[in-house]
């Protein structure tokens, strides 16, 4: 992914992969039937499929192209989503864009030596691991650019993480959290936050001392918050839940571009990073997937609380001029006060289950609600 220049500014180019379970159409409980979803999806696909398999079989992912154009960004997530709701249907299946299965469910881990490899590495963390989670890539112009952005959006992570948190259920059970993914996912040794880097060659020393202790399997393991792609030149922030709304993705992608671009700008102008420690971004990190936006949430300029609503208010502002420069400004404000007046897929999927009074009638209502 490269940067694309316009006349006036830079528009750096997003990408998103999301993460969909994969249920029955009638009951909404979990089916592992990922490779028979992959196999349509490879037979109808125009050139490379956008879809492959993840951890279990009860889910698969895809991946957009880059984009400079938050509409176009937009329209491809809504496509993608579609496809993946058509090619599950051919095997009695239906997608659901929730991070978190909330009914009962026995993960099936998917086939190969990886896999394999992880299930005897990382035994009960690897085996529960169901979880749906959505990764935002930003382009970046060199490593040093991309380690500047790292150091700098640390502390604005966890409002990503409010306002995706979409888990609240786990093993049929609901378990207090908007975002219980984050504490799941939170169980891999290299997952979270982590501390300022200061240049790209320290960064890869780090990445190359995790290498080293043999816990980690490859570089694709490294579960930073953010980090740079091991693939494509972005950085990747992989905080947030996968979202049920795509407009609550598409909202997550402008945001993020706008931290990227506001870190890269600090960066430039020789502005130092935020002094604050890893154990206060967990404790903030943790705030977030707890009470997601109806709660407070530790501002990231003061890691005291304050509400969700005037702390998604500061993220807004302190993006505002990226976003400006990039025509998205308007629309990101509109998207945010949608959230925040609807609440996040946690709400949503609560609200939905006080209605229907069945956790499988309630992700059933999801799948239709995921196309958007």
């Amino acid at each position: 992914m490269k940067a694309c220049r316009g006349e006036e500014a830079v528009a750096r180019t997003v990408g998103v992969e999301e993460e969909l379970l994969l249920v029955d159409p009638r009951s909404g409980e979990p089916r592992a039937l990922s490779a028979a979803v992959l196999a349509v999806a490879d037979r109808r696909a125009e050139g490379e499929s956008a879809f492959e398999a993840e951890l279990q079989h009860q889910q698969v992912e895809f991946a957009t192209k880059p984009h400079g154009d938050m509409g176009d960004l937009g329209e491809e997530i809504r496509r993608r989503r579609s496809e993946a709701a058509e090619s599950a249907a051919r095997a009695d299946a239906a997608v659901v864009a929730l991070a978190t299965a909330p009914t009962l469910v026995k993960p099936s881990l998917g086939d190969g030596e990886r896999h394999s490899w992880l299930a005897d590495r990382f035994g009960e963390t690897a085996q529960e691991q169901l979880t749906c989670g959505c990764h935002v890539h930003v382009s970046v112009e060199s490593d040093e650019e991309g380690v500047g952005v790292l150091d700098r959006v640390r502390a604005w992570l966890p409002v990503l993480l409010a306002l995706s948190a979409n888990s609240p259920f786990w093993q049929g059970r609901d378990t207090t959290y908007d975002s219980y993914r984050s504490r799941v996912w939170g169980r891999w040794p290299s997952a979270g936050p982590v501390e300022v880097f200061g240049t790209a060659k320290h960064y890869h020393e780090q990445v190359g001392a995790l290498m080293e202790t043999r816990v980690l399997r490859d570089p694709g393991m490294v579960y930073f918050d953010a980090r740079l792609s091991h693939r494509y030149p972005t950085v990747e922030v992989r905080v947030a839940d996968v979202c049920l709304d795509p407009a609550d993705t598409v909202l997550l992608a402008t945001l993020t571009r706008g931290l990227v671009e506001t870190a890269a700008r600090e960066w430039r102008a020789g502005e130092a990073p935020g002094a604050v420690g890893v154990s206060l971004l967990r404790m903030a990190a943790w705030q977030a997937g707890r009470s997601g936006l109806d709660g407070d949430l530790l501002h990231p300029l003061t890691m005291r609380p304050q509400p969700a609503a005037d702390v998604a208010g500061a993220l807004l502002t302190h993006v505002r001029e990226a976003l400006e420069d990039t025509g998205d400004s308007t629309s990101a404000e509109t998207a945010l006060e949608k959230v925040l007046e609807r609440g996040t897929g946690a709400r949503t999927q609560r609200e939905l289950l006080a209605r229907t009074g069945s956790l499988g009638a309630m992700v059933t209502e999801c799948v239709t609600r995921t196309r958007g």
